[in-house]
């Protein structure tokens, strides 16, 4: 996403401020999600963090694992939480998921 539209742009600069530690082989896929879909039309700081939120989940946890293994969503959700906080501390996040949150998204 080198260059790119303003959206990209803006999404680039909120990645930086709130993930400065982010490897470049996970943040390219989240903007490309933050991008995309109903995300889209999200302004870029709630676009950008649904979009890692939902990346980190995903690809980073067992979480499908969990759904695969027969656990509901909430309860995959619950148990993969503290795996996904743990993911945002290390690329510099000063925010989390709670738990409420993660139940309302």
């Amino acid at each position: 996403m080198a260059g790119g539209t303003k959206r990209q742009k803006d999404l680039r600069k909120a990645l930086r401020a709130l993930l400065p530690r982010i490897p470049m082989r996970d943040a390219e896929p989240i903007l490309e999600k933050a991008v995309a879909g109903h995300l889209r039309h999200l302004p870029p700081s709630i676009s950008l963090w649904q979009a890692t939120t939902s990346y980190v989940r995903h690809e980073l946890t067992e979480y499908d694992t969990l759904l695969e293994e027969g656990y509901d969503r909430d309860a995959a959700r619950h148990f993969v939480i503290d795996d996904m906080n743990e993911v945002l501390r290390g690329w510099g996040c000063n925010k989390s998921i709670s738990e409420e949150e993660d139940a309302e998204a």
